[in-house]
């Protein structure tokens, strides 16, 4: 990889300062972009020589900048630099759509760059950020870049205000080498006398919102249409934001409450309030707040060309219910669609999420995404307080408040309709002839058999690449999220056929409903949370599968997550082109699910499927492919022919009303506990 390409990262280096300033790369080496004078900004242009007099000779790398014909940004600059940006509202992802296509339409990196640097210093830095990231990932000759996460970027989107107070303090009056980690608190949203607080180490933690950010990053839904059509994108929409619901589900089991009530009355009080206390850096204003029963009103507000009613919504969803119950769409030119067993929920999923990919947006409208903006704007719907949208508007932050699980709730529960009207999967679609799971153990090294321990763990991120502090120099947050310790899957599982291969599916979900009754599978089956999975091969007679926990195709790493570029980087070849692919995927510190302080019983579900009906012809060695359940394999074909969260995507064949009825001998579920321990571990020494 070439230095001309890593110059391209020094864009993501204090996004609010002009380009001409110093840059630090990952490795805290200074740079310097060389600025033409005629790519300076009109505050700038009249003292050009000035500037060039003044940071010329500063210390760093100098970089050549090329002199290129530019394409005219035009409305792309009617979103302020001062001003939020939310993918969800249509202006806001329409100028994106047409930023990404500028920076894919570079002819070079060269070009790139000096588009780049013109356009940072005039665009708005959240669109900037978003839309040169989806390039660099999409292009063939960046797609190699390490892209920093999100939060070295803009801190503000996920730590307190209070945080970045004292994060500047300590900038500028402690030495590098000395400074100290700014501990962020556990309870600094609300207090216990809020009920949803209990889940709020679930909504505010780091590295899930920064895994939904990512995911939407990877699968943007407006853009040319080679950047958004991937395959099976609307069925992934559906399964990763179906999964993050059943695992909310099972944390709120976990924490003695009862599963989220979906939002169905729309023109009713919100029942919960939340206050981020999230500044924002690039507006200086604090995130607004929703107090308690507020209500949605018909939106007005001309500065977002956004003027429509909640009638509107209401329409939208009334189609997309109809169409799921006479089995096709309606597409633009009046053609019908079916909604076919196999590609139906991939239709389904793009009309819902409203990407390009729709057949008839039109028609079908944008119900998810205007969902997230009625409720954003709850507290100004028509801009008389000159007020932005609430954390519900940015698919950073949005996992925070507790409405957004309560409308994608509503959302799942759209998605499961149409999987009630799907064929039932037989006995011959599950079994797997001559193969029996036998036998199912977890432990920890050291620990009981079934029975995984959780606690708390403190982390460090450095927050200083996204502030416009001196002296530069590390500036660390600490907080405070949840952990389980590693365990090992040994599942005993008996071939009475000659060799072949499988495909292993773990899955869990919470043996007993809130009021501590075992489930109906029909219930049960939505609260599966997918563990893991991965081929096998079966010699003939008896076999010990072994899998670590850390091996999950769910979860990437803490380091991932978070994106320290001078960790666990592949030095070349295909695996360093799907890095940034890789920074998408659950956290691995929540895999597991808090349990309870007496023991939460569980229950691990181990399925071995046939792997002839699994395969899907490719090759991906070498390819990011560890949190493949979630977020695919990049440039690649989803690597399961099955449907996403098979076998537990359908209603049960008749005559199964629990989870025992439903196994065949491939199958087999195994009682675990879940036990947590109120204990924060530290973390360890940095070097």
């Amino acid at each position: 990889m070439t230095d001309k390409k890593q110059n391209l990262l020094l864009m993501f280096d204090r996004p609010q300062e002009p380009s001409f300033m110093v840059k630090k790369d990952a490795t805290d080496v200074s740079h310097k972009f060389d600025v033409p004078q005629s790519f300076l900004s009109d505050r700038y242009k009249p003292i050009g020589a000035e500037i060039v007099n003044r940071f010329g000779e500063d210390e760093g790398n100098k970089i050549p900048v090329t002199e290129i014909s530019l394409p005219p940004l035009g409305e792309i600059l009617d979103l302020g630099r001062q001003e939020n940006f939310s993918l969800f509202i249509p202006k806001h992802r329409k100028l994106a759509g047409r930023m990404i296509d500028i920076f894919l339409g570079m002819r070079n990196v060269d070009e790139l760059q000096s588009m780049a640097l013109y356009a940072r210093d005039r665009v708005n830095p959240y669109m900037f950020n978003y839309a040169l990231s989806v390039a660099i990932l999409h292009r063939k000759d960046t797609q190699d870049l390490d892209l920093p996460s999100f939060i070295a970027s803009f801190p503000d989107k996920y730590v307190d205000s209070r945080v970045l107070s004292r994060a500047r303090e300590e900038a500028t009056i402690v030495p590098a080498g000395s400074r100290q980690p700014i501990e962020i608190p556990r309870d600094y949203t609300a207090s216990d006398l809020e009920f949803e607080h209990r889940l709020a180490y679930f909504r505010e933690d780091l590295g899930i919102n920064l895994h939904h950010w990512h995911w939407h990053l990877v699968y943007p839904f407006e853009a040319a249409r080679t950047v958004v059509d991937k395959n099976r994108r609307g069925e992934l929409f559906y399964y990763m934001h179906q999964q993050i619901i059943a695992r909310y589900n099972f944390e709120r089991l976990c924490n003695k409450m009862k599963r989220v009530e979906r939002w169905t009355e729309w023109k009713a009080p919100i029942e919960e309030a939340y206050f981020p206390k999230l500044d924002s850096l690039v507006s200086s204003r604090a995130w607004p707040s929703r107090v308690a029963n507020q209500r949605i009103q018909n939106l007005n507000r001309e500065v977002d060309q956004i003027k429509i009613d909640v009638d509107d919504m209401v329409r939208w969803r009334d189609r997309i219910y109809a169409a799921i119950h006479s089995g096709f769409v309606n597409g633009e030119n009046g053609q019908q669609i079916q909604l076919t067993e196999n590609e139906g929920i991939d239709i389904l999923g793009n009309i819902v999420e409203a990407s390009i990919l729709s057949p008839n947006r039109n028609f079908y409208g944008d119900m998810h995404n205007m969902g997230h903006v009625f409720i954003s704007y709850i507290h100004d719907p028509d801009h008389r307080h000159l007020e932005s949208f609430g954390v519900m508007g940015d698919s950073a932050t949005a996992m925070r408040d507790p409405i957004f699980y309560r409308w994608h709730a509503y959302v799942d529960n759209l998605f499961q309709d149409y999987k009630a009207t799907l064929p039932r999967y037989t006995v011959a679609q599950l079994d797997y002839p001559g193969v029996t799971v036998q036998d199912i153990e977890i432990k920890a090294r050291g620990g009981t058999a079934n029975v995984i321990n959780t606690f708390w763990q403190q982390s460090d991120i450095d927050l200083s690449r996204g502030m416009d502090f001196q002296p530069r120099g590390s500036v660390f947050a600490r907080f405070t999220h949840l952990q389980h310790q590693p365990f090992t899957y040994n599942i005993t599982v008996n071939n009475q056929g000659q060799a072949r291969m499988g495909t292993c599916r773990i899955f869990m979900a919470p043996k007993f409903d809130e009021r501590g009754n075992p489930w109906l599978f029909r219930d049960q089956k939505t609260l599966f949370i997918e563990l893991d999975k991965f081929r096998v091969n079966l010699k003939q007679g008896m076999n010990t599968i072994t899998r670590n926990s850390n091996q999950s195709t769910v979860t990437i790493p803490f380091e991932r997550s978070f994106r320290n570029l001078d960790n666990n980087r592949p030095t070349g070849g295909d695996a360093l082109a799907q890095f940034n692919f890789c920074g998408c995927g659950w956290p691995a510190h929540m895999l597991i699910p808090k349990g309870s302080p007496e023991g939460f019983t569980a229950q691990i579900f181990v399925m071995v499927s046939n792997f002839e009906d699994d395969r899907v012809n490719q090759q991906i060695d070498g390819f990011c492919n560890d949190a493949e359940s979630y977020c695919g394999i990049k440039d690649k074909l989803y690597p399961d022919r099955r449907s996403m969260g098979y076998p537990f995507d359908r209603m049960p064949r008749d005559g199964v009303d629990t989870l025992q009825q439903f196994l065949t001998p491939n199958m087999r579920a195994q009682d675990c506990t879940i036990r947590f321990n109120d204990r924060i571990v530290k973390p360890t020494a940095r070097t």
